[in-house]
């Protein structure tokens, strides 16, 4: 995975794809810092991780440019965001997640709320960069919520 981003962002240089080259340095930066940080190369699990990151950030981000009525910015950020995608694994659908969260559920038997971390440990592994985190912690609490 990071040799894949390192190769695209050459090929950017030399093909002068201004946008695609900014976006990918970006992400070269951000894993830079994070191999600085362990003293070693990052494996792909833990570059799908900065990539998730960064598009959380610019999620996050044309949430407030529309709050302010900035349309150029998400355009901008948008596209920024269609650019780190294909770097993702395949996403998963919604009922994909669901079925892997109700194994989870059928594996540990939860009795309620203060199991979260148990369903969250057993889950996190198989859905990590393949879905939006945030959203699969809401629908577990939520199938906890109900079973207190």
């Amino acid at each position: 995975m990071r040799q894949k981003i390192m190769n695209d962002l050459t090929l950017a240089l030399k093909s002068g794809n201004k946008q695609l080259l900014s976006v990918l340095r970006m992400v070269k930066g951000a894993i830079q810092l994070e191999e600085i940080k362990v003293k070693r190369e990052l494996n792909d699990d833990e570059v799908i991780t900065i990539l998730s990151r960064e598009i959380k950030t610019r999620n996050e981000a044309i949430k407030e440019f529309e709050k302010g009525n900035r349309q150029d910015l998400v355009t901008k950020t948008q596209e920024e965001i269609d650019i780190l995608k294909p770097y993702l694994p395949k996403q998963l659908s919604i009922e994909e997640v669901q079925s892997i969260i109700a194994d989870a559920f059928k594996q540990i038997n939860p009795k309620g709320p203060s199991d979260m971390g148990k369903i969250m440990g057993l889950i996190t592994p198989k859905l990590k960069g393949k879905t939006d985190m945030g959203n699969v912690s809401k629908i577990v609490k939520e199938k906890l919520s109900n079973i207190a």
